[in-house]
């Protein structure tokens, strides 16, 4: 086994470690559960990589774990499982994100502490207070951070701000930190939207990057670390085998939802734009069987909407009047039956979420003037006030259009910070 690394940059005094495993092309059996492992050709997600050959600075280490549910290898592990049983580490403590270390907490619920039933390890919450990064206390006996959680393609998935904010942790602490990489399930050619305007930074956007990035985890982290100015001693553990064109659907990984509302691959292909129904008086599809697949409101025209929007030929998409039936629990229209739109994906490399649902906001607000209503995030999700005041006048358009010309600089901007 050979390990290959390279070594970028040191801003502010920081090193980042790319690093690559190669395996033989014989089959094995997997460090910890005996089973066989796939072919070397396969995706292989960063954890993998990790376990086959822990990096020689980091053996005898004391771990701190950021992960939950979804972040497992090809036969379904879990990373907590693998990286306890290893003995070159010793696993100390778990950090969970929102969501919970299982992922089964709603969205924006607190999470407090536990303790892991099957290894005893202490979890500590990093959805309860106001920053939501870890404090010196929780990183007391912590010799190195290891963050693996799944990745959606979206600037407003909050994985990637509690990332940030762990990445910082380990960089007033001085000690390294660790990205076990995955694919970018939405795939990593297309970016699509502005980038977030400073002003507008929050836990759902904390860095300028677009809507959707088309970037992987680990080279988000790459980008914060070296353009933003984090400055930890960070180590990505490249995905192995995986291409830029290739969406999840292409990679052979076992799927798992990444949160309770992200419950397919339909989904993930629309929340990057989805996800701004939110910031509106329409539900985004939470509580009910398809959430970010599906918008709608008691009282919208959805025939009508939708012919509208059908008739406009919008690119790899076409919309569905449906009937939407909303549980008692759900933030918006609890306990009713209401009119929705579903988004149908027909051609996923030409389908642009973003484009398409501000689309949608503009045409439903068009046609129900007196119903529609904005709500108090909107700006923090879109990453600043334009959306908003470009729908009110009557300008999307050309709001749309600048943000293509900005989405096409940011691919070629990235460049110094993609590992594939």
């Amino acid at each position: 086994m050979r390990l290959l690394v390279s070594r970028t940059a040191w801003p502010l005094l920081a090193v980042t470690l790319t690093l690559t495993l190669l395996t033989p092309s014989t089959p094995a059996l997997h460090a910890q559960t005996g089973a066989a492992v796939q072919p070397a050709g396969a995706v292989r997600p960063g954890i993998e990589e990790f376990i086959a050959n822990v990096p020689e600075a980091l053996r005898g280490k004391r771990v701190g774990l950021i992960t939950n549910h979804s972040a497992i290898d090809r036969q379904r592990v879990p990373d907590i499982d693998l990286i306890a049983g290893l003995k070159d580490l010793k696993l100390v403590a778990l950090l969970a994100a929102e969501h919970g270390i299982r992922g089964t907490t709603s969205e924006g619920v607190r999470i407090g502490d536990e303790v892991d039933e099957k290894t005893g390890v202490p979890i500590h919450s990093l959805y309860q207070a106001e920053d939501r990064g870890p404090t010196p206390e929780m990183l007391a006996n912590v010799d190195v951070l290891v963050y693996d959680l799944v990745e959606v393609g979206g600037r407003t998935w909050t994985y990637v701000s509690t990332m940030a904010l762990s990445m910082q942790a380990a960089a007033k602490k001085k000690i390294p930190f660790v990205v076990l990489d995955r694919p970018n399930p939405i795939g990593g050619e297309i970016a699509e939207g502005a980038l977030l305007d400073p002003k507008f930074k929050s836990f759902v956007g904390m860095y300028p990057i677009p809507a959707r990035h088309g970037m992987t985890v680990g080279e988000l982290a790459k980008l914060f670390n070296e353009k933003f100015g984090i400055g930890c001693n960070l180590i990505v553990i490249r995905a192995a085998n995986w291409k830029r064109s290739q969406w999840f659907e292409d990679t052979g990984l076992p799927w798992v939802n990444p949160s309770p509302n992200l419950r397919s691959f339909a989904a993930l292909q629309s929340y990057p734009g989805t996800v701004y129904f939110e910031g509106t008086n329409l539900t985004e599809g939470r509580g009910t069987d398809r959430p970010f697949e599906q918008i709608g409101a008691s009282w919208l025209d959805a025939p009508k909407v939708a012919k509208t929007m059908n008739d406009r030929k919008v690119p790899g998409v076409r919309f569905e009047a449906i009937t939407m039936a909303v549980i008692p629990t759900a933030a918006k229209f609890k306990g009713e039956t209401i009119a929705g739109l579903r988004f149908v994906v027909t051609d996923r490399e030409a389908y642009r979420p973003v484009r398409t649902a501000l689309l949608l906001i503009d045409e439903i607000k068009r046609q129900h003037p007196k119903e529609f209503a904005w709500g108090k995030s909107i700006d923090r999700l879109t990453g600043s006030d334009k959306v908003r005041l470009a729908i009110d006048t009557g300008t999307l358009p050309a709001l749309l259009d600048q943000w293509d010309r900005e989405a096409a600089e940011w691919l070629d901007s990235r460049k110094p910070y993609l590992l594939y």
